[in-house]
């Protein structure tokens, strides 16, 4: 898992060919008035998901991990909780489904607050758990970038 901020975001270009396309992206696209939705950026390579939606409680909030795509989380409006521990502390609690690269998971782990302008990378061996509220619920706004990885 990485956090920082997007104005730190060339650093991490020289992850991979696709890191430098989705960082690129989100460095030049006007953020604010992307519509929601899938925006593609390189075929199946690189897209990006804008969503908006009103944070959950933390017992709401379920663990996730993916195979071929590591997430590029950045809020826009808003705030959140993203959890995150490594895949190999987790229980699946639901099977792998390759249709949507995604499977669910149980377990515990650390959690860090997302805002604006701050980012969260999680790649296929780290479990996250998004959508948590930092107090009451609150609508968000936010982009994810899914970046093949695999």
């Amino acid at each position: 898992m990485i956090t920082d901020t997007i104005s730190n975001s060339a650093v991490f270009k020289c992850l991979s060919a696709n890191f430098k396309k989705a960082f690129d992206f989100l460095q030049q696209a006007d953020l604010d008035t992307l519509p929601l939705g899938k925006h593609v950026i390189d075929a199946d390579n690189v897209y990006a998901i804008r969503s908006e939606y009103t944070t959950k409680d933390l017992s709401d909030a379920r663990w996730e991990a993916h195979r071929l795509y590591a997430d590029i989380q950045l809020l826009l409006a808003g705030e959140e909780k993203i959890g995150y521990a490594p895949l190999t502390t987790m229980k699946v609690t639901e099977d792998y489904n390759p249709e949507k690269d995604i499977l669910f998971l149980a377990g515990e782990g650390d959690y860090v607050t997302i805002k604006p302008g701050v980012f969260a990378v999680f790649f296929p061996h780290d479990a996250h758990q998004p959508c948590v509220a930092t107090g009451n619920p609150q609508n968000v706004k936010k982009l994810v970038v899914k970046v093949r990885v695999k």
